[in-house]
């Protein structure tokens, strides 16, 4: 379960499970490899959460009428595709890192895959006693190493109608401390039914409608204690921002309407390796010398991409459920449960 929580807050590679015991040669390396490293590994990751945290914004295309309200439990599963659970590590790009066996270049795990059988490089560091020096180092694996194919989301959102056609929402997962990872999300969206505005919306047979939101995700992981390394106040901090745009179709029916949507989404990630790491040499077990460095590196990538939605809703009276797949960079299926007042 630790494992999968680094995950869902988008934690950098040297950090997981399988990496902790590697992380000061990784730093020995070079700040600039470990960064290097850590932004392949974890890139998909921040996709697949910018992907997943977008889903389920909305349930029809049709607003309710005005003064509505709507509370939503939304649970989500977001697909993690082959082609995300590697990535192609060139030691052309690095400066202290090679493959034990001459390659230039093989495909790695990253944060969803898993290195089956184990991957080990050598690294180089420069020894300010005994000049440069190699060490064996093994690559992190990821959630892949426990079979895990989806990575899940889910929120309580609530929205009201001010006006007719008209649908303010808002999104919310409260923040979860647990074995030191902290993670939590919000949102804000709008939802305007165009067809209201038409003198003949009562006889259309369907809606058309546009979405516009925005979500914030953020998550940190305090690894102070578990020394890893020798240092204080270590932790990971990471936080993604979305906007979402989506124009969206359905039919207008009492009791089982169906929906589709295509849109756009922009996102930013960001991810940060804070703290003070005196990283270490050793001879016969007696420490030689120690380099200290502070808030190592910072991780900034951009998600962007196409979204098309095709869903039902079900409405029995003040209770609703809808169901939506979504196919996109990152495919996903979403499930809520609606109470309209």
């Amino acid at each position: 379960m630790k494992k999968i929580g680094l995950i869902v807050v988008a934690l950098v590679s040297t950090l997981s499970t399988n990496a902790q015991d590697n992380l000061d040669q990784l730093l020995a390396a070079g700040v600039a490899d470990a960064e290097r490293f850590s932004a392949n590994y974890i890139k998909p990751a921040n996709d697949g959460l910018a992907y997943g945290i977008n889903t389920g914004w909305f349930n029809n295309a049709k607003t309710p009428k005005r003064f509505g309200f709507e509370l939503s439990i939304i649970g989500n599963g977001t697909f993690i595709n082959d082609v995300d659970k590697q990535f192609i590590l060139d030691t052309n790009d690095y400066e202290n890192i090679r493959f034990q066996d001459g390659s230039t270049s093989k495909p790695v795990s990253t944060a969803l895959g898993h290195n089956d059988p184990a991957i080990f490089v050598e690294v180089t560091y420069d020894d300010p006693i005994f000049g440069e020096q190699t060490t064996e180092l093994e690559l992190p694996t990821g959630i892949g190493s426990a079979n895990i194919n989806l990575v899940p989301t889910a929120f309580l959102q609530a929205s009201f109608s001010p006006f007719k056609g008209t649908q303010i929402k808002g999104r919310y997962f409260p923040k979860v401390d647990q074995e030191d990872v902290k993670v939590g999300l919000y949102g804000f969206g709008i939802q305007q039914d165009f067809t209201s505005f038409l003198p003949a919306d009562k006889v259309l047979p369907i809606s058309i409608s546009g979405l516009i939101a925005y979500t914030h995700l953020d998550g940190s992981y305090d690894f102070t204690d578990t020394g890893v390394v020798d240092g204080e106040n270590q932790q990971i901090e990471t936080e993604t921002n979305t906007m979402l745009y989506q124009l969206i179709v359905g039919t207008k029916l009492k009791i089982i309407n169906f929906y589709a949507s295509v849109g756009y989404l922009s996102g930013k990630n960001t991810t940060d390796l804070l703290g003070t790491y005196r990283v270490s040499g050793e001879v016969l077990g007696q420490t030689v010398y120690s380099d200290e460095i502070k808030d190592p590196f910072s991780i900034k990538s951009d998600t962007t991409g196409v979204l098309t939605t095709v869903g039902a809703n079900l409405s029995l009276g003040f209770f609703g459920l809808n169901a939506a797949y979504t196919i996109a960079d990152f495919n996903s299926a979403s499930v809520g449960m609606n109470f309209s007042f």
